[in-house]
């Protein structure tokens, strides 16, 4: 009897651990009483989250980046033109530019919060099977078009 006891009372305190937000009132009837905390029209109210700084980008620091890495958007499309695609995710942003011997991606973030984007990171592949090339190669022949 002393086993069950124990048992009941470790089950009790588990679902007492997993009740909801009530105030733990017990009607007569052994039904717990839930209870929403005063003027809050029925609508749960979540804390704002803490907007963070993010750290700084990472730098890529490669041969044949120079010139590339660092540049604004404005610099990278006098380089190369047009880009095939120019894609804003938050503050940071991508631009493709393409030949016939390689596609080149760069990616472009902030420094500093409120900062205008930078190239930060290239990746270069191959436009008929998206093998990656050497990203200084790729450059050099995207400045030669």
């Amino acid at each position: 009897m002393r086993h069950e006891a124990i048992l009941l009372s470790g089950l009790t305190l588990m679902l007492a651990a997993c009740g909801g937000s009530g105030s733990g009132k017990v009607h007569s009837t052994g039904q717990a009483a839930v209870t929403r905390p005063a003027n809050s029209g029925g609508q749960v109210r979540r804390p704002r989250p803490q907007r963070l700084n993010p750290p700084p980008p990472v730098v890529q620091a490669l041969p044949g980046v120079e010139g590339v890495i660092g540049a604004s958007a404005a610099t990278l499309i006098r380089q190369f033109g047009q880009p095939r695609l120019d894609v804003w995710e938050g503050d940071a942003r991508k631009l493709q530019f393409s030949g016939t011997s390689c596609v080149l991606d760069i990616f472009l973030y902030p420094p500093a919060q409120g900062q205008e984007p930078r190239a930060s990171f290239v990746d270069a592949r191959r436009p008929t099977d998206g093998t990656d090339v050497e990203r200084g190669t790729c450059i050099a022949a995207l400045r030669q078009r």
